[in-house]
């Protein structure tokens, strides 16, 4: 099993988010190897600002991964957007906690070289968010 440090900041500033040790267990579940991470809970100016500063995109999106390194320990941060994400589960009709968890584990995939920029890599990607989240009990967001 992989050895993992994590930190989570910013969690307790919004109601109905799941338990450090549930967050927790869903980035140990995705990860391939040892890791230091940190999940970081932000709101909509925050998510934005990032977004367009690291990615020249002016709105504020679900999920960004800032991996610094993979090897031999995967160092990164995964900021979380909650209104965005609540919004999102919203209009899927998911549950906050499927939506989040789908997330969290598509972040740590980024965090280890995952990509979905070509086909071939998503597909890749998506194979392994549905058989982790399966793993959860949680179905498949892609359908």
């Amino acid at each position: 099993m992989a050895a993992l440090r994590l930190a989570v900041q910013g969690r307790s500033r919004f109601a109905g988010l799941p338990a450090r040790a549930t967050l927790a267990r869903w980035v140990a579940l995705a990860l391939e190897g040892d890791a230091e991470i940190t999940l970081r809970f932000v709101g909509a100016a925050e998510g934005r600002r990032l977004n367009r500063d690291y990615r020249g995109r002016d709105y504020a999106t679900n999920v960004l991964t800032f991996d610094y390194e993979r090897a031999p320990t995967v160092h990164a941060d995964i900021v979380l957007c909650v209104p965005v994400i609540r919004r999102e589960a919203g209009a899927e009709r998911r549950s906050l906690r499927a939506h989040l968890a789908h997330l969290v584990v598509h972040g740590v995939l980024h965090a280890q070289g995952y990509r979905h920029e070509r086909l071939r890599e998503a597909a890749r990607m998506q194979r392994r968010e549905v058989a982790l989240l399966a793993a959860l009990r949680i179905a498949d967001p892609y359908r």
